[in-house]
């Protein structure tokens, strides 16, 4: 095999899914799945034969695999660079990917440097060497003076009556609180509307700075795990990549003292996040867990907003969210047919 030259094809997914079957079948041969975001795919054919691949998910690198026989003959580092190559094309220049900490030098050597990292789960890698530096010193510009600093990190999916409480209850024991909106485009709500509707909640207080999530708050939707395929390492390995980043990196640049979380009765993956919190910000970093308030007996949720939105049911999501998101909620949700 190995004396065949190699072809490098770059494959759209969406023209070519009936392509994904070989592609799933050398990655599995590796011990790797497929992860479903991935538009693009570099494959590396030799002759008639499937021998490499390397997915690209808009500027994340996923689902790198060569043949077991060609091992060894840096097909891996081809197919970085022509995966690579394909983002630079597409406007991609800052890339990230995550790998298994064993394969940390040999993605080093294609030009990846280490942000953080997840036992033997993961890794986090990134292009350069400045990156996470860049972004701390942008951040470091609003940093704000006094003794007390906080921070919220949150969906917003959307934003309810809960967000709001938890954002105010925190407002009022900070000097300042920096309000972190999480980036992906993987929720219900599109991240533009949640940013929106975030802002609008919380412009009655002064001290809250309210900030565009970037790619250094990771969100569960979107963290590489085709490596990994049991789900409770899946979400150790984000839990604990996302955790670690912003207390080695985010809050030094913005001198954060205390974080502010909401309780979770309702989802097992929220509330272990909060347990990797409490475990690994303590004693840098305070962790401030709060009880979430009622509306008729229940928690508020925004998992209780989205399912009374599909239907229609405006008059119960009144209770639970806040005037500002209602009104983006009936101006963009409300069936044109019902009567108001």
């Amino acid at each position: 095999m190995n004396s065949q030259p190699i072809d490098f094809r770059h494959t759209l997914v969406a023209k070519h899914p009936e392509r994904l079957s070989q592609i799933r079948y050398l990655l599995a041969d590796s011990g790797l799945g497929l992860d479903n975001d991935i538009t693009l795919f570099v494959e590396a054919w030799s002759g008639a034969q499937l021998v490499g691949c390397a997915g690209l998910a808009a500027n994340v690198i996923k689902c790198v695999a060569v043949n077991e026989q060609l091992r060894g003959e840096n097909l891996s580092a081809r197919l970085l660079a022509e995966v690579q190559n394909a983002a630079l094309e597409r406007g991609h220049f800052h890339l990230f990917l995550c790998t298994r900490p064993c394969n940390k030098e040999r993605f080093a050597r294609s030009g990846f440097w280490p942000i953080a990292k997840s036992g033997n789960n993961a890794v986090l890698m990134e292009n350069t060497p400045q990156g996470i530096e860049r972004y701390c010193r942008s951040l470091g510009r609003m940093r704000k003076g006094g003794e007390k600093t906080g921070a919220i990190v949150m969906n917003a999916n959307p934003f309810t009556l809960g967000h709001c409480h938890l954002v105010e209850q925190a407002a009022m024991q900070c000097d300042a609180l920096h309000l972190f909106v999480v980036r992906e485009d993987a929720s219900f709500f599109p991240f533009s509307a949640r940013l929106g509707m975030v802002r609008a909640g919380v412009a009655h207080l002064p001290n809250v700075t309210v900030h565009e999530g970037s790619q250094y708050i990771i969100s569960r939707a979107t963290f590489p795990a085709y490596f990994l395929k049991e789900t409770g390492k899946v979400q150790q390995a984000w839990s604990e990549i996302d955790v670690l980043i912003f207390r080695d990196f985010i809050a030094p640049a913005l001198g954060i003292t205390h974080r502010f979380i909401g309780s979770e009765p309702f989802c097992d993956i929220t509330r272990q996040y909060n347990q990797t919190l409490h475990a690994l910000l303590s004693p840098q970093i305070e962790v401030v867990e709060m009880p979430r308030i009622k509306a008729t007996g229940n928690a508020i949720s925004a998992s209780e907003v989205r399912r009374l939105l599909k239907t229609q049911q405006f008059s119960r999501i009144r209770e639970i969210v806040p005037d500002s998101t209602f009104a983006h909620l009936e101006t963009h949700y409300r069936a044109s047919a019902e009567v108001a």
